[in-house]
Formats: structure tokens, C-alpha cells, sequence
């Protein structure tokens, strides 16, 4: 099945295969919002603005083929559990951030990690499927040095050891450190085109969405040797019926080939 999206003069299908769902978790102030930032555009910005839910999408081209990467930045105070519980069960790949600074927000990615095992693992047994869990845990702001650390890298290690679709990461969202590969060792282990990395694809705009569109066979040699990356700024967060019925959907196929509801550009 194909998923057709449109952003201004370019329209889009993208294999339902080939759309995936990052869920973003962790406590207020540790950087989360940042981390994505860096993702989507590169950016970083100083003032610090608390996060309800944000919701991103970006399309990929990589040589030839379509992909979506939705992207859910969630609430650090979590005050809906049932909302946090739905986007992890819709989610495909997790990133957990903590603060090295903060004992607190390290405690708190513990205990998301035991909810999306908890979580997926009934989803698991009811769906009978034998998909993967690709994780990240992420320790940012190790700019700011080892006096101010309160987590040491021995324990945050110990939260992935043992499993390898779990990795640890210290990162800076502010300097840029590691966040680049932390990503590429994420879709890595997702089994994802390593290319959706940030630094491994050229980001265009929505203007120049052209690249998107097949190319004549004359220049099907180059266009198998391109990734393209584009931010889609219209993107809307899947309603939560849509989700509901993706999950109620999944459980009744057990394990069957999923469609999943997507939002489109609009």
C-alpha cells in the first residue's frame, strides 16, 4: 500500500513499509527538543520553551526509494499516561534522554525503559510477532563537564548491556557531540538506510522537492547514487482514533503485514 503526502507543488508516495514512528521520552529540561532540533535542521537554540508534544515528519529519498520518518517529541511531565502508554506502542524506534547532570532524569529513563519493554512485550504476545526494539539511551550535555556529572558512564552503560538493539550514547545537543552517530547506529540497529543519518544525505526544502520526483531512465545511474532528505513543515500528528485503530488493527492481524493510518501534508 502507498501513502501519498503533498507539500505545495510536490506530491509523494511512500510505501507503508517504509513509514516509521521515532518516540522521543524523557524528563522536562534535559534536552530532548534540542536533540531533534539538531536532527531535522542542525540547530540549536538557547532558550528553553517546555514541550507538550511535537510532532515532525521527514521524506527521504535514498536512491530511489521513499521513506517516512515521523517523529513524536513528547512531554516531559507526562501528565496523560494513556497518551504516553499509545505512543509507545505506536512507536518503531526509541530514543530515552537523560540529563548527566541530573540523578533525577536518569532514574526516570530507567523507568521509561522498563515501561516500553513492559509495554511492547504484550504487544508482542498478543500480535505474535518477533520485531525488534531498537533503543537508544542518551545521556546529554556532557559539555558540561565531569564536576557537574551525577551519572556515571559504568551505570548508564549497564541500562544496554546485554542487548544489541540497545546502545548508550553521551552526547552534547549544544556542541553537536556524537549526535550524528548516535542516529546512524540507531537506524542501524533499526535495519533503516544508514543514509537517513543527518550528516549522510543532502537536506533540501519543499521548493526544491523536485528531487523527489522520478527521474528519466537516462538518469536513473545518478539518482541511485543520491539521498535526499526533506522536513515536511505542514506535518499533522496522527489523530489518537487513528491510532487506536492501527493498534486494534495490528492485534487482529497477528503479526500480519501492517498498515498503518498516516497523516498527510497538507
Amino acid at each position: 500500500m502507498m501513502k501519498t503526502l503533498s507539500s505545495g507543488n510536490c506530491t509523494l508516495s511512500v510505501p507503508a513499509k517504509n513509514s516509521y514512528r521515532m518516540v522521543v521520552l524523557g524528563a522536562s529540561r534535559v534536552g530532548k527538543s534540542s536533540i531533534v532540533s539538531r536532527f531535522l535542521n542542525g540547530r540549536f537554540d538557547d532558550q528553553y520553551t517546555p514541550t507538550i508534544e511535537d510532532f515532525h515528519r521527514k521524506v527521504y529519498n535514498i536512491r530511489g526509494d521513499m521513506y517516512q520518518l515521523d517523529i513524536l517529541d513528547t512531554s516531559g511531565n507526562h501528565p496523560f499516561p494513556a497518551m504516553r502508554r499509545l505512543s509507545i506502542l505506536t512507536g518503531d524506534v526509541f530514543i530515552l534522554v537523560f540529563s548527566l547532570d541530573s540523578r533525577e532524569s536518569f532514574d526516570e529513563v530507567k523507568r521509561l525503559q522498563k515501561q516500553i519493554l513492559e509495554v511492547k512485550s504484550c504487544l508482542k504476545n498478543k500480535t505474535k510477532e518477533a520485531a525488534e526494539l531498537p533503543m537508544v539511551i542518551c545521556g546529554n550535555k556532557n559539555d558540561h563537564g565531569e564536576l557537574c556529572r551525577q551519572v556515571p558512564t559504568t551505570e548508564a552503560e549497564l541500562l544496554v548491556s546485554g542487548d544489541e538493539n540497545c546502545a548508550y550514547f553521551e552526547v552534547s545537543a549544544k556542541k553537536n557531540t556524537n549526535v550524528d552517530e548516535m542516529f546512524y547506529v540507531l537506524f542501524t540497529m533499526a535495519k533503516l538506510p544508514h543514509e537517513m543519518s543527518p550528516a549522510l544525505h543532502r537536506k533540501i526544502s519543499v521548493q526544491y522537492g523536485d528531487a523527489f520526483h522520478p527521474r528519466p531512465f537516462c538518469m536513473r545511474r545518478v539518482k541511485e547514487m543520491d539521498a535526499y532528505g526533506m522536513v515536511s513543515p505542514f506535518a499533522r500528528r496522527p489523530s489518537v482514533n487513528s491510532d487506536l485503530k492501527y493498534i486494534k488493527a495490528k492485534v487482529l492481524r497477528e503479526g500480519q503485514t501492517r498498515e498503518r493510518d498516516k497523516c498527510t501534508i497538507q
